[in-house]
């Protein structure tokens, strides 16, 4: 495969990461909905105070994983930046999930994101450090 065919898998991992914010948007919105909290309240009842958490930490987290994806794949090797990426996808799903159902029990989610992250983070950083003419 072509290095610009390879990004493809990059880009689709994108789009996922976009959809499941996309799917918070909706959840906190419907929980605003069905419990009635007026904008622009974001507090009251519980279960959208969670809904408004899930959605706020997964655009905090959004924020770095995309740039952090795109520079690992540029940099390092595209199928392995789709893969980590996949991984941040499926840890950020279970977080939220998690989340939704009990609070104190989102660590696992949060952790699989955040060891993906800090793979994507690194290695880019590595690369990039290693890639300087000296």
């Amino acid at each position: 495969m072509a290095p610009t065919a390879m990004m493809l898998w990059t880009e689709l991992v994108i789009l996922l990461a976009l959809a499941v914010y996309l799917g918070t948007m909706v959840y906190c919105a419907r929980m605003r909905a069905r419990h009635r909290i007026v904008a622009p309240a974001t507090s009251g009842h519980p279960a959208y105070e969670r809904a408004f958490a899930i959605q706020r930490n997964t655009l905090e987290q959004l924020v770095p994983f995309v740039p952090a994806v795109w520079l690992f794949s540029a940099l390092v090797n595209p199928l392995v930046g789709a893969i980590v990426g996949a991984i941040w996808v499926v840890g950020r799903v279970v977080y939220a999930v998690s989340y939704a159902k009990a609070p104190d029990k989102r660590g696992p989610g949060f952790i699989i994101a955040f060891i993906a992250l800090v793979v994507l983070v690194v290695g880019a950083l590595v690369k990039a450090v290693m890639s300087l003419p000296l």
